[in-house]
């Protein structure tokens, strides 16, 4: 952990007005960058997801920590006049400005586009909303699951004798939440070129959607598909989980030349010239046929001889991991993927690391998460207030 920031956003000034996943997410990818980051959040409770647990780490929820690194924290209430002149302060110094409330709140404050054109016109605005601001839903709040399942995402995961099946994280969240942090990227990037800000708008629905990719564009051209395969492949095969003989693994054919090395890996080169499965589209066809054939070989073995022997054939295949095992593999450990920080109150705290490498300017782990209003005093004396001032502030339970 080092207190200084090198990373390509260093100098960047980004206002958090965030909370759950995604909004945090994206401010937290910026403050991996370099950028500093300033989380306001509401008077005696903040974020929703500090008393998401369990798992907690004194008193600190590990929902919480893993969304939130190198982020300072001052309590605001933002409904209040003085809030609001403290707001207007801390716009007045930042760079980006992000928020994911409800349509209409920030307008509802007295910051309406034409107040931000005025006062702070190079300012990037992004703003996250459940359905965006236009449309019949523009006004329903946003949820990751009701997301999945109104997409379509839902209808296309899980056992295809089964029912829709949710993804295992808050995928909607994550990724508007990496959509939202290209989008400003890409806004400050214009910035240099006009010298002016603009609003930035990222919603759950147009995330979830454009999460569909081939499959969307699969009903899209053909006005069919979007079916459930389990863990298999609408458009490739063998592309599915098998089972060994001591544990599941993943095996990944992308073309003809992988499945005739597949096949004889397992001892089967006469599948490579089988009309059923001698070009992938013939096997999408017999896939039932192939994946029962190919698990039946791969139970004479161990899911770790087999994918020792089918690597060393240039196949791609996995042995199916926990997430315990995932974060304790050697390559994870040799990536800097989990790295331990220092907390005030909870010692030494293991997160997540940094999945993007720079190499001229790097980034880092420079703080833990705060603490619910950690640096309300610092940031408000950097914002030019004294004792007295902060002190009126505490009494009208501004912040």
């Amino acid at each position: 952990m080092t207190e200084t920031a090198t990373g390509p956003m260093a100098g960047t000034r980004v206002l958090d007005l965030t909370r759950i996943l995604a909004g945090p997410l994206c401010t937290m990818m910026l403050g991996d960058m370099g950028a500093e980051i300033v989380k306001v959040e509401p008077p005696g409770t903040g974020d929703d997801t500090r008393a998401w647990g369990p798992p907690f780490a004194a008193g600190e929820a590990a929902y919480f920590l893993g969304a939130n690194r190198n982020k300072r924290s001052i309590t605001l209430n933002m409904a209040a006049p003085g809030g609001q002149r403290v707001l207007k302060e801390l716009i007045a110094k930042a760079d980006v400005l992000v928020d994911n409330f409800k349509l209409g709140t920030l307008p509802k404050w007295g910051f309406t586009d034409a107040w931000f054109d005025k006062n702070a016109p190079r300012l990037v605005r992004c703003s996250i909303t459940g359905y965006g601001a236009t449309g019949p839903k523009s006004a329903l709040p946003g949820y990751d699951f009701i997301l999945q399942a109104e997409s379509g995402l839902m209808s296309i995961t899980g056992p295809e004798d089964g029912g829709p099946t949710k993804y295992g994280v808050a995928i909607v969240d994550v990724c508007t939440g990496m959509l939202a942090c290209n989008a400003i990227l890409a806004a400050l990037h214009a910035r240099q070129r006009t010298g002016k800000g603009q609003k930035v708008e990222v919603s759950l629905y147009e995330s979830s959607l454009f999460m569909l990719v081939n499959v969307a564009s699969n009903v899209l051209v053909s006005g069919k598909g979007g079916g459930r395969f389990g863990n298999g492949h609408p458009s490739i095969v063998p592309y599915t989980t098998y089972q060994t003989s001591d544990a599941m693994m993943a095996l990944a054919v992308g073309n003809d030349n992988q499945f005739a090395r597949t096949a004889e890996v397992l001892g089967h080169p006469e599948w490579a010239k089988d009309e059923r499965f001698v070009q992938n589209r013939a096997r999408v066809v017999n896939r039932v046929a192939i994946d029962s054939l190919i698990e039946d070989a791969l139970k004479r073995d161990t899911a770790d001889n087999w994918v020792s022997k089918l690597k060393a054939a240039g196949v791609p295949c996995g042995r199916i991991n926990s997430v315990a095992d995932a974060l304790s593999d050697a390559h994870t450990q040799a990536r800097g993927m989990v790295e331990t920080v220092e907390h005030p109150t909870i010692g030494a705290l293991k997160l997540l690391g940094i999945p993007f490498k720079f190499y001229d300017t790097e980034c880092s782990v420079r703080h833990p998460p705060p603490m619910l209003g950690q640096h309300t005093e610092e940031i408000l004396r950097e914002l030019g207030h004294d004792a007295v001032s902060i002190a009126r502030l505490r009494q009208d339970k501004v912040v």
